[in-house]
């Protein structure tokens, strides 16, 4: 018994395959520049297998980005790409959340991309089907420091700390 175990688990180890993909593109809000943006790269799975986050980052001064990542995986990977925005949005709370799938045919074998998709410039006073809020979304802060925790006692100024 212990050695069909060990088969299945060889098996099981070997049919994994590295698949990686990668996005970029441009935001907009309006005419302006979505600067700052917080964009994520997920590989969304269904059943009780957890999503892996493939990478995150932020739009720079011109609201562009370029996200890339990759994991290992029984089956073909199903890439999505996120924004998590406030354009056009008033005194809401939290974020508007928007999220894209990408076409398969970028998905490529091996730890690193070997073509991106260009997901081109996205307006995002768009209202997008199926859009969602997010009430709890890390922020990056002037200085770029993230605040993706509440710790209090990590987030003190050395004036605070010495007083």
């Amino acid at each position: 018994m212990e050695f069909f175990v060990l088969i299945f688990l060889l098996g099981t180890t070997f049919a994994l395959r590295d698949q990686s993909i990668a996005v970029r593109g441009k935001l907009i809000c309006g005419t302006k520049p979505a600067v700052n943006v917080r964009v994520k790269l997920w590989e969304e799975d269904s059943g009780p297998d957890p999503d892996d986050l493939l990478d995150q980052g932020y739009t720079d001064g011109n609201g562009e980005f370029q996200l890339s990542g990759g994991t290992s995986e029984l089956t073909p990977i199903d890439p999505i790409f996120k924004v998590y925005h406030d354009c056009d949005d008033g005194i809401k709370p939290g974020s508007r959340k928007v999220k894209f799938a990408l076409p398969k045919s970028y998905i490529t074998d091996g730890k690193t991309p070997k073509k991106t998709f260009d997901i081109g410039v996205l307006n995002l006073e768009t209202i997008f089907a199926k859009e969602e809020r997010e009430i709890i979304v890390s922020r990056k802060r002037r200085g770029g420091i993230n605040a993706d925790y509440l710790d209090t006692e990590k987030s003190k100024s050395s004036e605070d700390v010495d007083s």
